[in-house]
């Protein structure tokens, strides 16, 4: 079962990316990137998780979430939804090995403006792929749901994304965000934002400085500043000291 780095904050907005196996296109197909997403949303169903975003490329997947009450429903929820989706592709592929990286990862998000841009940034990874001109060309991303193109079989949260963004409802909130990310398009190249997929937490400095006192105890945290304009912070894990790993008589 595919395990995650465990740092869920019930209440929080979480940005989990999981890679398949040795970075190779297992989702390549529409057949299987639909499977997926009817795994997740009927999966939805059963858990106490808000889903309010999404993308299924062709070798990894996005999900951001927020949990309600618990710390083990995103466990749960990925569980299911990652081991059922490899059992049944290797059975009717008679293929054998992992389908997924044994760990998925997981950034915490802060509501408000850093959640709009994470939202954002999701819808436009097939665009950063060169793989589409604009989101609603793929069907396998929030987009469609978000700005209300899809009417059957929807599995985003609107009520909570609204809310998590800070929006008065759900029709300010498609306005802006139809701007946001026709503003990104027209800005050019969609570059890679490394803050949103290789750190443990992003958004203001106290949201960070909160989210490393919940963590500390298990990592040695740095917090660093990106963009001093839109106050992004990042929360990242340090390496490990020099001598974490070796024998007492190797110690000074």
């Amino acid at each position: 079962m595919p395990r995650g780095n465990r740092y869920i904050v019930p209440g929080c907005c979480h940005h989990l990316t999981h890679r398949c196996h040795n970075r190779e296109f297992l989702l390549k197909f529409a057949r299987d990137r639909d499977q997926y997403q009817e795994r997740l949303r009927r999966t939805l169903a059963e858990v106490d998780v808000g889903l309010l975003q999404f993308t299924v490329t062709s070798n990894h997947i996005h999900l951001l979430l927020a949990p309600s009450n618990t710390t083990t429903e995103v466990s749960r929820l990925m569980q299911r939804v990652q081991g059922q989706h490899a059992l049944s592709y290797n059975k009717r592929r008679e293929r054998h090995g992992a389908f997924w990286e044994d760990r998925y990862h997981v950034t915490m998000v802060e509501s408000g403006l850093h959640l709009w841009r994470c939202l954002a940034y999701i819808d436009l990874n097939m665009v950063r792929a060169g793989q589409v001109t604009h989101p609603r060309e793929w069907p396998w991303t929030g987009y469609h749901e978000l700005m209300g193109l899809r009417r059957r079989y929807r599995q985003i949260d609107l009520d909570r994304v609204v809310m998590a963004t800070g929006a008065r409802d759900i029709g300010e909130f498609r306005q802006h965000y139809a701007e946001a990310i026709e503003q990104r398009l027209t800005c050019g190249p969609c570059p890679r934002e490394p803050a949103w997929t290789e750190t443990l937490a992003v958004g203001t400095l106290e949201f960070v400085d909160a989210m490393s006192s919940r963590l500390s105890h298990r990592r040695r945290l740095d917090a660093s500043q990106l963009d001093s304009a839109a106050d992004l912070w990042t929360l990242r894990e340090l390496p490990p000291a020099y001598e974490a790993d070796l024998g007492v008589e190797n110690c000074p």
